[in-house]
C-alpha cells in the first residue's frame, strides 16, 4: 500500500503588497484630485504597474492562501487601476471617444457600489479595513457625485478624503508587516476574526 505524503505550503501574507500597491496610487491620484499637480504619466504608470499588476497579483497569491475577501478585493481594485488607466489613454491612442463626466460618474458610482459590499465585509474582519473600505466607498461616491454635479468642490473634497483613504490603506500594510516581523502587536490594526 502506498503511503500518502500530506504536503504543508508556507507562503508570506500578500495583503501588505496589494494594500500598498492601492494605498500609494491612490494618494498619488488624490493629490491630484485636490488639485496640486495635473493627471501625468507618473500617476498612469504607478496605476499600471503598482496600484494595478501589484494588487492583482496579490489577489491570486490571496486566492492560493484560500482568502476569498483578499481575491476578490485586490484582483479587481488592480483591474480598477488598470481600467482607470485605460480610460486615460485610449482616447489618446485613438480607441474610443473620452469618457464623459456622466460616463465616469456612473463607473465611479459602480465600484462606490461594489466598495459598499466589500466593507460590509470588513466588519468582520478588522477596525483597520473598516476604515479603508468605509473611506473608499466615501470616495468613490463623492468622485460620483463630482463628475454627476460637475462640482469642482466635491472632486477637491474627494481629493482630500482619498489621500486619508490612502494612508489608511498604507498603515494597514506597513502594521501587518511590522507585525509579523517582530512577531507581536507593534500598530494595532483591532483584528476582529481570522479571515
Amino acid at each position: 500500500m502506498e503511503k500518502k505524503v500530506l504536503v504543508t505550503e508556507i507562503t508570506a501574507n500578500p495583503a501588505p503588497l496589494g494594500l500598498m500597491g492601492f494605498g500609494m496610487t491612490t494618494i498619488l491620484l488624490n493629490i491630484h484630485n485636490a488639485g496640486f499637480f495635473p493627471l501625468d504619466a507618473m500617476i498612469l504608470a504607478m496605476g499600471i504597474f503598482f496600484g494595478g499588476m501589484a494588487q492583482v497579483v496579490a489577489g491570486i497569491m490571496e486566492f492560493k492562501k484560500n482568502n476569498t475577501f483578499g481575491t476578490t478585493a485586490f484582483t479587481s481594485y488592480g483591474f480598477f487601476w488598470l481600467s482607470l488607466v485605460a480610460l486615460n489613454i485610449l482616447p489618446v491612442m485613438g480607441l474610443g471617444e473620452a469618457a464623459d463626466s456622466l460616463s465616469m460618474a456612473a463607473f465611479l458610482f459602480m465600484w462606490g457600489f461594489f466598495t459598499f459590499f466589500m466593507f460590509i465585509a470588513t466588519l468582520r474582519i478588522s477596525k483597520a479595513l473598516q476604515v479603508v473600505f468605509g473611506t473608499l466607498t466615501l470616495l468613490f461616491f463623492l468622485l460620483a457625485i463630482g463628475n454627476f454635479t460637475g462640482s469642482t468642490l466635491i472632486l477637491t473634497i474627494a481629493g482630500y478624503e482619498g489621500i486619508i483613504c490612502g494612508f489608511s490603506a498604507i498603515y494597514a500594510a506597513m502594521a501587518q508587516v511590522i507585525n509579523e516581523t517582530y512577531g507581536k502587536t507593534v500598530l494595532p490594526i483591532g483584528e476582529l476574526s481570522a479571515h
